[in-house]
């Protein structure tokens, strides 16, 4: 079962990276992390005993699961070191590429013969490469896919470490690319093991248990790393998105507060969706429909007023400018909600505010919501009120 939850989970992110292939399929990286997503779920579904019964019974042919088995293994350690090629040399490592592919294409085309050549009647589903460790030819086979699994991913977790511990990359490339490293150490586990296990059956001893036992082990914690390593990037950077849009989703909620009132009295705010992806632009959108309709009331003369005095003790002019914005806004507010009089045309106002970035939105919201913070001062909006009578 465990083999089957591990192919569907590949299967989710083979979709994710198939929808980007499409928009960029010229991307060799991009075909190198699809072509891996989608052997490691092949392995998986493949080395499940259920399937290999399957695949045995289908074709009419004892045992046929085996090789193909060890082909996609051995494709897999093909598209691991070529991922790592085209990742780090781009276009410029396509020769370089080409190289592993021809010379992983040869072994996959040699266990097919060496598997015709042998002779394997007895269906062995859990333990192939011991029982067959002796037989001629079937024993090459054997050899030759573990020895070309273990050399692939020996490079990858070298190339990659190092690239890792270099100064051109950090963040999360890092990260992926220490991961993918340990993957791929915990990978060489697997054939190791069963090298080991067939040694022991040429010595004449009984190791079944590595292979049977403990290569899988293996084999899931390397495949699950080196996948996570090869998406990392690409959820990181999402995740990092995701956190802060609900970060400053939840910054612009003071300044979203002093415009309820109205917001709520014109129906200028649509239901929240239920996705908190779109969370963020759903406030933001609010807040300008709310610094629009407020457009009339913003007064000029208390802006500039407050913007001089926040320079002057301050001496920051972002924070000025927030800070003179908001007790404008918190003004604006309260003369409309009272039905003041226009302070002017709305057309003619040289405040905009209704076109803030989201930057600027999120220090007014910040000047709004700080101790002591932006709040509308009677005298000037008394001031206001009485100017426009």
């Amino acid at each position: 079962m465990i083999n089957y939850i591990s192919c569907g989970v590949l299967w989710l992110g083979l979709a994710l990276k198939l929808r980007d292939l499409v928009g960029h399929r010229g991307d060799p990286f991009l075909r190198a992390i699809t072509a891996l997503l989608a052997l490691a779920s092949l392995c998986w579904l493949l080395g499940s005993p259920p399937t290999v019964g399957a695949i045995n019974r289908a074709t009419g042919v004892a045992n046929l699961a085996a090789p193909l088995t060890y082909a996609v293994i051995t494709a897999y350690s093909a598209a691991c070191l070529v991922l790592v090629v085209y990742w780090r040399d781009g276009r410029r490592g396509r020769a370089t590429a080409r190289r592993w592919i021809i010379s992983y294409a040869v072994v996959i085309a040699a266990i097919g013969i060496l598997f015709a050549l042998g002779d394997a009647r007895a269906e062995r589903r859990v333990d192939f490469d011991t029982y067959y460790a002796t037989t001629p030819y079937i024993r090459e086979m054997i050899v030759l896919y573990l020895v070309a699994h273990l050399t692939a991913v020996t490079v990858t977790g070298l190339w990659s470490v190092r690239w890792a511990m270099g100064t051109t990359v950090h963040g999360w490339v890092r990260a992926s690319l220490l991961t993918l490293g340990l993957g791929t150490a915990l990978s060489a586990g697997y054939s190791l093991s069963r090298l080991v296990a067939a040694v022991a059956r040429w010595c004449g001893e009984d190791w079944t248990a590595l292979a049977t036992e403990l290569s899988p082990g293996f084999a899931g914690a390397g495949a699950f790393l080196t996948v996570t390593g090869v998406l990392l990037p690409f959820v990181g950077h999402h995740a990092a998105r995701w956190w802060h849009e609900l970060r400053a989703y939840t910054q612009l909620a003071p300044l979203e507060r002093q415009l309820e009132d109205l917001l709520k009295r014109r129906t200028l705010r649509l239901r929240r969706p239920l996705s908190p992806l779109v969370w963020l632009p759903w406030r933001q959108s609010s807040i300008h429909n709310g610094l629009s309709a407020l457009q009339a009331h913003l007064d000029q003369a208390l802006y500039e007023q407050t913007y001089e005095r926040e320079l002057r003790r301050t001496d920051d002019l972002e924070q000025a400018e927030a800070n003179a914005l908001a007790t404008t806004i918190a003004a604006a507010a309260v003369s409309e909600r009272a039905g003041r009089p226009a302070v002017l045309d709305a057309g003619h106002s040289p405040l905009q505010p209704q076109h803030l970035e989201l930057p600027v939105l999120v220090r007014i919201a910040g000047s709004l919501n700080a101790p002591g913070g932006a709040r509308p001062a009677p005298a000037h909006t008394d001031a206001a009120a009485g100017s426009t009578a």
